[in-house]
Parts: structure tokens; sequence; C-alpha cells
């Protein structure tokens, strides 16, 4: 099976000091796949690089097997909240609709089509009723839920995520990890930036352990050797974060 998100040999540098070098992973259709690590280690750049955000200094990444350059719009990413402009002036719907831009061109005007993905996406999200309210009125957990609409809204074969459940209620948590899991089922390879590492080790079906580079991967059961996350996150023997993952 050919993967829907392929790194090979990625660098980056930031300021002219490397951040990420010869980084190579792997995203399958259907997969939904936690990347950890401690603050640092680059897994939000790895993201931003994938999106072309950041330069390379080496290495290449393939989306459904062509260069991201060319397979870009195939691409869904749900930023952290604070990287968007909640004070734009913008309902909930015309925010989702911006999401789009890419497919319809800067200097065209959304149609039907954009309005119904758009709809739709609102939809798997629980945000129908809110479409018309301004997003700078939204709580924390809507606004999460615009942003995963946003990136639902161009159909992704492959979805980014970065920090999704950072400060969440609980029942925004699991309305989310349920559409995760349904985007799973239905063929679109996930890859997640998470803190939430006893989370991760219960809902992704792979982790990639990073710090710079890749330390580890495999699937939670695979991931039970306590040097591996010593490795990555560089605490010491008996942390009690290796107690609360159940690692020896």
């Amino acid at each position: 099976m050919t993967a829907a998100l392929s790194v090979r040999g990625l660098g980056v540098a930031l300021g002219g000091r490397p951040v990420l070098h010869d980084v190579t992973l792997d995203v399958r259709p259907g997969e939904f796949v936690g990347l950890v690590g401690p603050n640092g280690a680059g897994k939000t750049t790895l993201l931003r690089s994938v999106l072309g955000l950041v330069g390379r200094t080496g290495g290449t990444v393939e989306v459904e097997g062509g260069p991201v350059a060319r397979t870009r719009h195939r691409v869904g990413y749900v930023p952290q909240r604070h990287e968007f402009a909640w004070d734009f002036p913008l309902s909930v719907e015309e925010a989702v609709v911006a999401g789009r831009v890419r497919r319809i061109g800067w200097l065209r005007r959304p149609g039907v089509a954009d309005y119904r993905a758009a709809r739709q996406a609102l939809e798997r999200v629980g945000m129908t009723a809110l479409r018309r309210r301004p997003v700078g009125q939204l709580s924390g957990g809507q606004r999460q839920r615009v942003l995963v609409a946003r990136a639902l809204a161009v159909d992704p074969g492959v979805l980014l995520l970065d920090e999704p459940f950072t400060g969440l209620d609980i029942p925004t948590q699991e309305l989310l990890t349920d559409l995760f899991a349904d985007l799973g089922r239905e063929g679109r390879a996930l890859l997640m930036t998470t803190h939430d590492l006893v989370g991760a080790m219960h809902t992704c079906d792979r982790l990639i352990l990073v710090n710079r580079t890749v330390v580890a991967a495999g699937r939670p059961d695979e991931l039970r050797d306590a040097d591996l996350w010593r490795a990555a996150f560089g605490i010491r023997p008996g942390s009690p974060l290796l107690a609360a993952l159940g690692v020896a």
C-alpha cells in the first residue's frame, strides 16, 4: 500500500540552527498516528515543513505518491488555536469557506460548491447551528471545531493536527476523538502532535517518538521499552511518566 504521507531524510534549520535532521516516517491511509516528544523536539516544525510553511535543508515529502508541491491540496491542517486571528470579523461559515482558498484561488470568490463543502464540514463537527456566529464569540472548544472544519472542507486525504486536544473540555475531546476515528475508517491518514501521551497510547494506531529526529516508532504495544521513552524525552529512570504510560 502506498503511504498517504511519506517523509524521507527531512532536515530543517530555523535561524541557521538545525531543528530537525534525517526524519523519515510514513503514514498509511486509514492510520491515526501520534507524533510525540518533549517541548522543542521539532514536532510543530515537522508539520509546517510538510506543508511547505518552513523550508527544508534536505529530504523529500510525498503525499499520495506525488511530491507535496503538486499534492498540497490533498493535505488538511489544523493549527494550534492561537495561530488563528479570532478577532478578524468573520462568521463561522466564512472562516471555514476561507480554508478552501487554495482550491478557490486567491482572487476568486467562493461558489456554491465551496459553501456546500463548508456546511458539510460544519455538520461533521457539530457546528451547523452556529454557522452565522462571529468567530470572536466562540468558546475554546467551538474554536477548535471550526479549525477542524476548515481542514475538512478541502476534503483532505492527509490531515495534520497540531495539539488538537489542548485546553478542551471532555465532551469536545470525545467528539473530536470519535470524528478522527471515523476519518480513519474512511481511509484518511491522520498525523497528530500531542502532549497527552496516555491518551495517545489509547487512541492512536501508531506512535512516532521524536526528538529532532525519529527515536522510535511502532504500535503502542510495541513501545513498552522504557529506554525508548527516556531517549526521546530525556527523563530519568523511575520517572512518574513511565509509570503513567505503563512501560518498564
